[in-house]
């Protein structure tokens, strides 16, 4: 699968996020610890991201342990 573009957020611990949604792919970008893809997520949770004041609560309540993933 291709690099997804990434967008920045304003957030203390997530610096960018992308989404393809032909494969409900979603990557993180985190300052600390690189890009981690999740897979099957649906297009709300990353439009979610887009709007939330907090991406990194945002993450921990819609992210964390619902999706399989892979570090990047």
């Amino acid at each position: 699968m291709n690099d997804i573009p990434r967008q920045p957020v304003v957030s203390s611990d997530i610096a960018s996020i992308g989404y393809d949604p032909v494969t409900q792919t979603l990557d993180i970008e985190f300052k600390a610890t690189g890009v981690y893809r999740y897979f099957s997520v649906p297009r709300e949770v990353y439009e979610g991201f887009l709007q939330t004041p907090s991406p990194g609560r945002y993450f921990r309540q819609h992210v964390l342990g619902k999706y399989a993933w892979e570090k990047r």
